[in-house]
């Protein structure tokens, strides 16, 4: 009799296992992990840019050093970030990421509102392909941000939603990072235009 109990209890115990949400964790705990891939290979794409275009720029705006130690500086910066899988499970790590992000892209922007001031550069074959390059790569990197966003939404639905949460939480699965808008003070400021 003892020995059907255990066995009616193990049948029960494997059933509510089935609909306990592991399988849905382990599930989208890997699309983080594969869109997380996606968006390290798409920056990644863009830091290899960089050098093509500070070089070419170089030849033709050499006196625009501060802009071009800018861009050289915030690559090293997102160079030395160690973009690990287990950044995801680190909020300050993943923001440390995030900044070092923005700040590369703030300043390929300036670099390239520089270059409009000069139109040979403008007009140099092989800046307005590293400029396409670059320009395909953003938006490459929206799209492989916005599916990690996804995967982590979902994701952190499953591990904060009852009864998924008990089952989160008996295996260790917490919340993870997701990406934030750097200024979101600014950007919920409405603009002032002014016409004088």
């Amino acid at each position: 009799m003892k020995t059907v109990l255990k066995w009616l209890a193990l049948v029960f115990v494997l059933s509510n296992l089935t609909a306990c949400g592991y399988n849905d964790l382990q599930t989208t705990d890997e699309d983080i992990k594969a869109n997380w891939a996606e968006v390290l290979n798409q920056y990644q794409r863009r830091a290899d840019l960089v050098p093509n275009l500070v070089s070419v720029v170089k030849g033709y705006a050499a006196h625009e050093e501060q802009v071009l130690t800018e861009v050289t500086n915030a690559r090293a910066k997102v160079g030395g970030i160690q973009a690990t899988p287990e950044l995801i499970n680190n909020e300050q790590a993943f923001a440390k990421f995030q900044s070092a992000q923005g700040e590369l892209t703030s300043a390929l922007s300036r670099l390239l509102v520089v270059s409009e001031n000069y139109p040979q550069l403008k007009a140099d074959g092989l800046f307005r392909d590293l400029q396409a390059q670059l320009e395909g790569t953003e938006n490459r990197i929206t799209v492989a941000r916005n599916r990690y966003i996804q995967a982590v939404k979902e994701y952190n639905l499953i591990v904060r939603k009852f009864p998924t949460n008990l089952t989160a939480m008996m295996f260790g699965y917490k919340t993870k990072p997701s990406f934030t808008v750097e200024n979101e003070q600014a950007i919920s400021t409405p603009p002032k235009v002014e016409f004088n």
